[in-house]
């Protein structure tokens, strides 16, 4: 999954958040979301979920009604609070009558009760999705999304996994630039002359001080995404490729 919105790669896909406890079926739902030409988002329980989901601001929620911390219908209700239209698809291991009637009090949209086949999951996600306009989304000019690192220009905010993160306004540009050319290589000429300007006498070593910054504020504790080719430059990859 390359690119940024910028740029009108697969990060301009539809979002769609999937919480679930249960990592094969996490998978399994992350695939199928993928093969429908969507960009799924996991989280293994509620409280990643809402963090995730105020960073990556999802189209579509598919939503396990039992969690290790939070219960699915509170989770659904703090996602109905801060976005009152997200679409929402609840899945339980119970089928009694009383959940759903609960987790549709709550707000979901839709229900689904384990065991169930992935392609019901997607039609259902498609139908909530073309209902909210949402199936193919204008991308935002203002907004670039790469993995689970979000920046807003229009704001300046950068958020990683839903945690915001301070910058400097050089720190900003220079994550702007590496966010622009996703994957690829930038030597340290090329991100001086765009960060400062051509006729800045700084030398190479003002780019390493800066791109060290970056890389303990973006990277520390987290899956590294600032990445150094040797003798060449800088690259900014988002956290699978590493994986």
């Amino acid at each position: 999954m390359s690119g940024t919105r910028r740029s009108g790669t697969p990060s301009d896909r539809v979002r769609v958040l999937i919480v679930d406890d249960e990592p094969t079926l996490t998978e399994l739902l992350s695939v199928a979301v993928t093969e429908a030409g969507w960009r799924p988002y996991p989280a293994a329980d509620g409280r990643s979920a809402l963090r995730l989901a105020r960073g990556c601001a999802p189209h579509a929620v598919v939503l396990d009604g039992m969690l290790p911390d939070l219960d699915g219908v509170q989770v659904l209700r703090r996602l109905r609070y801060e976005n009152p239209k997200l679409p929402v698809l609840m899945l339980t291991a119970r089928d009694a009558l009383e959940y759903r009637i609960d987790g549709l009090a709550a707000g979901a949209d839709d229900y689904v009760t384990k065991p169930f086949s992935l392609e019901e999951v997607v039609l259902r996600l498609r139908g909530l999705l073309r209902r909210a306009g949402a199936e193919e989304p204008r991308p935002d000019p203002s907004v670039r999304v790469l993995g689970d690192l979000v920046l807003t220009e229009e704001t300046r905010e950068v958020r990683r996994d839903g945690t915001a993160i301070r910058l400097t306004a050089k720190e900003f540009e220079l994550l702007g630039l590496l966010l622009g050319h996703p994957r690829q290589v930038l030597s340290k000429t090329q991100i001086l002359s765009h960060v400062w300007s051509s006729s800045f006498d700084g030398g190479g070593n003002l780019v390493e001080v800066y791109i060290s910054s970056l890389r303990r504020k973006i990277d520390k504790g987290r899956a590294p995404m600032i990445h150094t080719v040797r003798g060449v430059g800088y690259a900014i990859r988002p956290p699978e490729d590493g994986r």
